[in-house]
């Protein structure tokens, strides 16, 4: 049996703006990345996202960024080790605080934007990432790009990884995903998305946008929460999972076995 985890970035608004489908996304993913106030969010957006989680059975994640609430956390920040390692220990707590206070157990932690970008690439902060997460909760799992030097670091310090691939997302051959900056980099059309998702799953390879087959290993989907198609998406790709024999399950039930 196939299991897999349909996540969305989550509770991305902040005081008067409102970003994001969350209420009408929740009922059809199975784990929800929860942004923690640096690149998007405030206390209270935090604490209704943790509650509307628990209201549809959602297992909860933080999800840490750049201080950046102007740029979305998307721009390319230069941080030390230690100031990384501290963001991250800062944001996954609070989260975790909203979470306890609500009777939930925090279940993962994604890096958000060029955070989480850089780290698939960049050793040193992968591993600072980690420390981070680590020092809050060593049993929380890191939820990282599959093939990325996130998942190799979680390794190293202990942590328990996820393999994550995006469903409106374009890839590059090498397996990271393509520039916000670059024509294509997300996929907007429905059928394409879902027959990407498919693929990935079942077959572990999707199309680059050279036109290449790369291989991919899934042990979570994302979607972002922000694109306007996100609830349609979202409903399309449970329902096409669940007719394919794909079993939809929260990310730590999907890493156990």
């Amino acid at each position: 049996m196939i299991k897999v985890d349909l996540n969305c970035d989550m509770g991305e608004s902040f005081g008067n703006y409102v970003c994001g489908l969350d209420g009408a996304v929740a009922p059809h993913i199975s784990s929800a990345n929860i942004a923690c106030g640096f690149h998007a969010s405030d206390p209270l957006v935090m604490e209704k996202t943790v509650a509307l989680c628990r209201e549809n059975g959602v297992r909860a994640g933080a999800q840490p960024g750049f201080p950046d609430l102007v740029g979305f956390g998307r721009r390319v920040m230069e941080v030390s080790t230690d100031e990384l390692r501290a963001m991250v220990l800062y944001q996954v707590g609070a989260l975790k605080a909203f979470c306890e206070a609500a009777g939930l157990k925090l279940q993962h932690v994604k890096p958000h934007g060029a955070m989480y970008n850089m780290a698939g690439k960049d050793e040193k902060m992968a591993l600072a990432i980690c420390e981070g997460i680590r020092a809050v909760d060593p049993s929380l799992i890191l939820l990282g790009l599959s093939g990325s030097k996130l998942l190799s670091a979680a390794e190293k310090t202990g942590l328990r990884a996820a393999r994550e691939v995006f469903a409106d997302r374009a890839y590059e051959e090498d397996g990271s995903l393509v520039s916000r900056k670059k024509p294509g980099a997300m996929i907007e059309d429905e059928d394409e998305a879902v027959a990407r998702v498919i693929s990935m799953v079942r077959e572990r390879k999707v199309k680059a946008v050279t036109g290449r087959e790369i291989p991919i290993r899934a042990d979570s989907i994302c979607l972002h929460g922000d694109s306007p198609q996100a609830a349609r998406f979202a409903e399309r790709i449970h329902a096409a999972l669940e007719e394919a024999g794909v079993t939809i399950a929260p990310i730590a039930d999907v890493i156990a076995g």
